[in-house]
């Protein structure tokens, strides 16, 4: 089941299954979320961006590979307002730097899996979401995050 969701990067539209978030992406959906789940969802996105949430507790489900799963769990663990590069991310999980980008790049739940969190060692790195670097950005500077390069 997908649901709508409007935000400050464009319309979202969020994926349910078995009683899961199991995918965000951006592009219009005209069905309201209809399910607990996804007003979950909904209602922390909407938290997240008016700067009053800090910590996505809806239930996620992403699909992928035991590295994938180690992936997004670290990338969960980066708490809010903090980065981390893709070689520290690299070295915690044994892969290289290559692997840890191509890893964001496929990233099925961007924003609540937090891969915009995500830096190279000199520069901000790529986004895959809409926008692109400059969607990357404006949820760093929600997040107060990467002041250094902003």
């Amino acid at each position: 089941m997908t649901a709508g969701v409007d935000s400050p990067l464009g319309p979202l539209v969020l994926t349910e299954e078995g009683g899961a978030i199991t995918a965000l992406d951006w592009g219009a959906c005209g069905t309201a979320p209809n399910s607990d789940v996804t007003r979950q969802a909904a209602g922390e996105l909407a938290a997240y961006f008016a700067g009053r949430l800090t910590d996505f507790t809806v239930p996620l489900a992403p699909r992928g590979s035991g590295f994938q799963q180690a992936f997004y769990h670290a990338l969960c663990a980066i708490p809010f307002g903090e980065t981390r590069t893709y070689g520290d991310l690299a070295g915690a999980l044994g892969v290289s730097a290559q692997a840890i980008g191509q890893a964001c790049g496929a990233n099925p739940i961007p924003v609540l899996i937090p891969c915009h969190r995500v830096l190279g060692a000199t520069g901000l790195g790529g986004y895959s979401g809409a926008g692109g670097v400059e969607t990357k950005l404006a949820l760093l500077r929600l997040e107060g995050a990467g002041g250094f390069l902003l």
